[in-house]
């Protein structure tokens, strides 16, 4: 990539690759994403309208007295109403499954636009210090951006549909998935840093595995030190957990592989036109 491309130049084409990607991840997303989230909102409804009888029953139960029943006490009637009218609005979703699905759409092409953003950020530093062709870099900075911020967070934190997690635990999980981040692009920044020093060695072997082995090291320690987290009830069908999560991990992989092939052709095509120009002008 010539140093003599513009920071804007990048950060537009970043963003059109972005937007491409975030919009065909949301494709993925809606194919084979959306059944599964269906399916564990179903379960998840089954779970609380089967929590919901077995106070009615109860209830049923304690009014059979004729006492209570003629003579309720003060305020009763208000107050059963009160909590009629909070469990009524308790159901209404803020936002419906025909606006979840409108808007996520929206929501992948905002997330690839402000990851193209970044990613533009990152290639505008490291081809200064890398070697590597245009359309090369482009591809390897994608990879390890998967790597980094999706790979090794998963495998340690992986995605769990709506059905799973308890509510008053989302902010450690969202804490621990962050430092799992953080973890993972200090992983491949250690492997780069081992491959440079090792760039000049003669043995290719020692090329591949020095880089490779500082980041398993890297995530090794990591994975020991964070602690686990297992919210998945054992009454939750294993099928459908494992096909939720190949399915998130499919379509962060089409995000990041389209992001870095869609920055790699228009990197190429600038080029081409550059050279186009360059040709005729003499």
């Amino acid at each position: 990539m010539p140093l003599t491309e513009s920071f804007k130049n990048l950060l537009i084409r970043g963003l059109l690759a972005g937007l491409v990607a975030g919009l065909l991840a949301g494709a993925v997303a809606f194919v084979i994403g959306e059944p599964h989230v269906n399916a564990a909102i179903a379960i998840e409804e089954s779970a609380s309208a089967a929590a919901e009888a077995e106070p009615s029953a109860a209830e049923v139960h304690e009014h059979a007295t004729a006492e209570a029943h003629e003579h309720p006490a003060p305020g009763a009637a208000a107050t059963a109403a009160e909590t009629d009218a909070a469990h009524s609005h308790g159901e209404d979703a803020l936002v419906s499954r025909d606006g979840q699905r409108a808007g996520l759409f929206l929501a992948t092409a905002l997330a690839g636009l402000a990851l193209g953003a970044i990613y533009a950020s990152v290639t505008y530093y490291a081809r200064r210090a890398s070697t590597l062709s245009a359309p090369v870099l482009a591809l390897a900075l994608a990879g390890l951006g998967w790597l980094a911020i999706e790979a090794v967070p998963f495998f340690k934190y992986p995605a769990n549909p709506p059905a799973v997690g308890d509510p008053d635990t989302i902010d450690k999980r969202t804490l621990l998935w962050l430092a799992s981040v953080v973890l993972g692009l200090l992983a491949v920044a250690v492997a780069a840093y081992a491959a440079r020093i090792v760039a000049a060695n003669d043995l290719l072997t020692v090329r591949i595995a020095a880089p490779l082995l500082a980041f398993l090291v890297v995530v090794g320690v990591s994975y020991l030190a964070l602690p686990d987290v297992d919210e998945v009830g054992s009454d939750f069908p294993a099928s459908l957990l494992w096909e939720f999560r190949i399915s998130s991990l499919t379509v962060q992989a089409t995000l990041w592989l389209a992001l870095g092939l869609g920055f790699a052709f228009l990197t190429e095509r600038a080029a081409r036109t550059r050279s186009a120009v360059a040709v005729a002008g003499r």
